[in-house]
Order: structure tokens, then sequence, then C-alpha cells
């Protein structure tokens, strides 16, 4: 999977490509990011890739000639074109089936705004796949081309090391559901207890439970992505989410 990111900060991302699974998954080939300043691309001699509107307004927009022109040369360096992505609040919610859709892509090209936003020429001429990572307005495409690789990169094959892990995740697999809770060690925290089933080694009912409270949470917290669904069945009493105990309890077993 290749990435290549149009910006005119590039310093941004030093940090970011330098960090946890995406360094990881750099390093073992299977994540490509090469960075583009689209500056590079401006005609004049002071590198301006902005101007202000027609018709008057606030701020400044991204001018086309320099956009366009930076988006045509990246897509030649490789031997496919690749998809093309613009970051911007007008374009379509990312969600997860969005993210099964581009991770099937072989190469991304992540085209991030700035100032007032793009010319529409760029629109227009370069036809790119517009999305928004949620209804607010960031100062730039970086942050939500950040967060683009971010979900993308879990669905590769190998970077996560287990393949079922994003299979669990919430919004992923054919439910849509948001994920149930998870414990870890101590048995006992503050009086809060792990539930018994999850300690009972009996997989079946251990699976039951999760699903059960997967629906349940996704009922109380995200009841839009239900629609249509049946109602959600209550859980069995003994596998409660947790369990109050004024004793300390031992810890989970190995």
């Amino acid at each position: 999977m290749r990435f290549d990111v149009l910006t005119l900060f590039p310093e941004i991302f030093a940090s970011y490509l330098g960090q946890s699974l995406l360094r990881r998954a750099i390093d073992r080939g299977l994540v490509e990011v090469r960075l583009h300043d689209i500056r590079d691309w401006a005609t004049n001699k002071h590198k301006k890739v902005d101007d202000r509107p027609f018709g008057g307004g606030p701020g400044m927009v991204l001018m086309a000639e320099p956009v366009v022109q930076c988006v045509e040369a990246v897509r030649s360096l490789g031997p496919e074109p690749g998809h093309l992505v613009m970051l911007t609040p007008q374009g379509q919610r990312l969600d997860q089936a969005a993210v099964e859709r581009l991770a099937a892509e072989r190469r991304i090209l992540l085209l991030c705004g700035r100032y007032e936003g793009f010319d529409e020429r760029i629109r227009l001429l370069l036809e790119p796949e517009e999305i928004s990572i949620g209804d607010y307005v960031l100062n730039g495409g970086e942050v939500a081309a950040m967060v683009v690789i971010d979900a993308v990169i879990r669905l590769v094959p190998g970077v996560l090391g287990d393949e079922d892990s994003s299979a669990a995740d919430s919004f992923s697999g054919e439910r849509r559901l948001l994920e149930g809770p998870q414990y870890t060690r101590p048995r006992v925290f503050r009086g809060l207890e792990v539930p018994e089933v999850l300690l009972s080694g009996d997989h079946e009912a251990i699976a039951r439970w999760r699903a059960e409270q997967a629906f349940l949470r996704t009922c109380q917290r995200r009841a839009d992505l239900l629609a249509g669904r049946d109602e959600p069945r209550e859980p069995r009493t003994e596998q409660k989410e947790s369990r109050r105990t004024n004793q300390r309890g031992d810890k989970l077993g190995e």
C-alpha cells in the first residue's frame, strides 16, 4: 500500500511517520508514504500558492495551477496513477465502510487543503473523491490525512500481526456494531470485578457474551447503527458487564 501526501506542510508528518505501527509497517515494506510539497509546483518566484477569492470574501484560496500540476506530476511517479482523495469538510464523511474500500486500493493520493479551501477548478479537472473526517473544520487537511492513513493501514495484511484484531473493531465486520467492554488484570480493581464468563474458559459462552454486550452498547450509544435490526436481547444475569465486591480478588489466570 502506497500513500502520496500532497501538502503545503510536509514537515508536520515527520514525527507521525516515525511512530508505532506505521513505522514498523514502513520498515517491513508493507506501507510506503511519500510526501510532496505543493509549493514545488508554484510558478512564481515567491512560491505563492494562494490568492484572494474572486468576488471578495475573507481569507485566501488555493490556486488551481500549482495544485493540479502537483497532482499530475505525482501521479506520473508510479506505475499507476492511484486513487485521488481530496480532504475537505465538504466531502462524504469517512466511515469504516469507506476505509475498507480505500484499503483495497494499491495507491492513494491524499490532497491536503489549507486556508479557505480549493479553487473549484481543482475539483472539476481532477475529479477526486472528497472525504471529510467529521462535521467540523480543521486548519488544514494534514491531520485528516493522518486519520485516513491510520485507519487504512490497519486493514493492510501483516500490519497488525493478528488478522482478527481489525475484524473485532468497532464498525467492522458484517454487524457494524460498537465493540463491547474489554478487561485485563487485575481481576478486581476498586471494587469492580471482571465478569465471571470471561474467566470461565468457555469460548462459546464468551463469544455470546461479547456479541450481546456489543449489541447493547451500540443500542445505548449509537442506536442509529441499529436501524432495521431486531431488538437486542437482554444479557443473562450472570453475564453482567461488571460486579462490585468488597473483597480483593485473585489475578486473572494465565
